[in-house]
């Protein structure tokens, strides 16, 4: 079907006052595709009669604002641009930060290296300069205060304008730049994350892996392993296994084995150790920033607790480093060693591997004794002492 130009300008017409495309094709029987090329032909016969686009007339306003610039440093200046240089420059000088240096230099068809040496040459010991510089910055120092330093630049700018200071954006940032201001929208978030981070997630411990008694330090992890091709967790892939070991003696306290790494495997995991122990004086708790360890639930069982907690740092595995140790212990000495006929074969053999840690390895830390013998020698050290 046919349609005639004055049918093809009302239906764009209905168009472009908000009528649905579709509700335009059902009723004048016609398709999307033949629509869209109507709008097509519409947008190329308008190119062709000199209609500007979008980008076209954005770059005109901003050609007319500059001419309108242009013409304010003409009125302003007193000379002509027929004006020696030097005339030109010590007029330009005196407009300098009221317009931005582009639009002076083309009013008075001075070039921008010219101008540039000229303002580095003569502010030095330029008291003038100085001072209208210092009445500049104390101005945006209040503006800036004033609208609770959450305004760049450019709104500064304008608000300077509007209370009949003639000044340039590119000048009041440079002022800005010079005084250390910067708009706190720009960083709020990234401060404020990072205030909440360093609130909540310390790291107290340090490094500092060592201890003067029992239940002062323990420190948690957790890892993983892969049993007969499936993802189980050790904490990271198999059954999830944390342990707790306390810093004074490397004796492990406690350990969990899980098939899900869930807040449940770490506050079960303390709630033994926390029974097996009973600590009486203050405990720091250390960890990694795991998902488990930062939940609010866990957090909230070390508070009931009256434990400190403290984290490693992030990308710092180091700051772990006696736990890590000991799982690097676990899967060479056990752990790579066997294959497991299941799951139950499995557990057992962490069990074991725990008591043999605990009651025969020998650290080298510990002048070569276990982790048992080293709690042994000091509760009889302190048996002595209150002996005494």
């Amino acid at each position: 079907m046919a349609y005639t130009k004055e049918t093809k300008v009302t239906i764009l017409h209905l168009l472009d006052n908000g009528a649905s495309i579709r509700e335009l094709c059902k009723e004048y029987n016609i398709s999307r595709s033949t629509l869209y090329r109507w709008l097509q032909d519409l947008e190329c016969s308008n190119a062709d009669e000199g209609t500007p686009s979008t980008k076209d007339y954005d770059a005109l306003q901003q050609q007319i604002k500059k001419l309108e610039n242009i013409i304010s440093v003409l009125k302003s200046a007193k000379c002509t641009v027929h004006a020696p240089l030097k005339e030109k420059l010590l007029e330009l000088e005196l407009l300098y930060g009221q317009y931005d240096i582009r639009t002076l230099c083309e009013a008075l068809e001075v070039s921008r290296g010219t101008f540039y040496n000229h303002i580095l040459r003569n502010k030095r010991g330029n008291a003038w300069f100085e001072k209208r510089r210092e009445e500049y910055r104390v101005l945006i120092r209040d503006v800036f205060d004033e609208y609770r330093q959450v305004l760049g630049a450019e709104k500064i700018r304008t608000v300077l304008v509007q209370r009949g200071h003639q000044v340039s954006t590119e000048y009041v940032a440079r002022l800005m730049k010079e005084m250390g201001l910067s708009s706190i929208r720009t960083t709020a978030k990234q401060d404020y994350l990072s205030s909440q981070e360093s609130g909540k997630k310390r790291n107290v411990l340090c490094q500092q892996f060592s201890a003067t008694r029992p239940n002062e330090v323990w420190v948690s992890d957790v890892t993983c392993f892969r049993l007969q091709d499936r993802n189980h967790y050790i904490c990271v892939i198999l059954d999830l296994f944390c342990v707790i070991l306390d810093l004074f003696s490397r004796k492990v306290i406690a350990h969990k084995v899980s098939k899900k790494n869930s807040t449940q495997l770490v506050t079960s995991t303390f709630t033994s150790a926390w029974e097996e122990r009973v600590p009486e004086l203050e405990l720091l708790f250390h960890s990694d920033r795991g998902a488990q360890y930062t939940s609010h639930r866990f957090q909230e069982l070390l508070r009931s607790h009256a434990v400190v907690q403290s984290f490693s740092n992030s990308g710092r595995p180091h700051d772990n480093a006696v736990a890590e140790s000991f799982f690097a212990s676990l899967k060479k000495e056990e752990l790579y060693r066997k294959d497991y006929l299941s799951e139950s074969d499995f557990r057992r053999s962490i069990s074991a591997y725990m008591e043999f840690y605990n009651m025969k390895r020998p650290h080298r830390t510990l002048k070569n004794r276990t982790p048992c013998q080293m709690e042994e020698d000091y509760q009889g050290v302190m048996g002595q002492s209150h002996g005494k």
